[in-house]
């Protein structure tokens, strides 16, 4: 599953308060990023717990040599033209449903 985030905007702990079921919605829906300031500084971060699981699951990817080392194959197999059509892929993800 591919999540984009959209930068949020930075909101006071006040203006949170007085909007936080608003803001909960927005979050959930739009997968917004609302930045909690206090004092103006930023103190915390509203974020939707699938945006949250999307960037841990990017984390460990990154983070991974083995995982890092197959995807820049994989994008260079591509580059030279040489990966599987999405007919082909299709074509076999039903052969293997009929024998699985």
């Amino acid at each position: 599953m591919v999540i984009l985030m959209t930068m949020g905007e930075s909101l006071s702990l006040a203006e949170v308060k007085a909007h936080l079921s608003e803001l909960v919605g927005r979050v959930a829906r739009q997968h917004e990023r609302v930045t909690v300031t206090v004092h103006g500084r930023p103190s915390a971060i509203l974020l939707s717990p699938d945006d949250l699981e999307a960037l841990e699951e990017t984390i460990a990817i990154l983070s991974d040599d083995e995982a890092v080392r197959q995807l820049s194959s994989s994008d260079a197999e591509i580059a030279r033209g040489e990966g599987e059509s999405e007919q082909d892929l299709a074509r076999a993800m039903r052969l293997r449903g009929r024998t699985a």
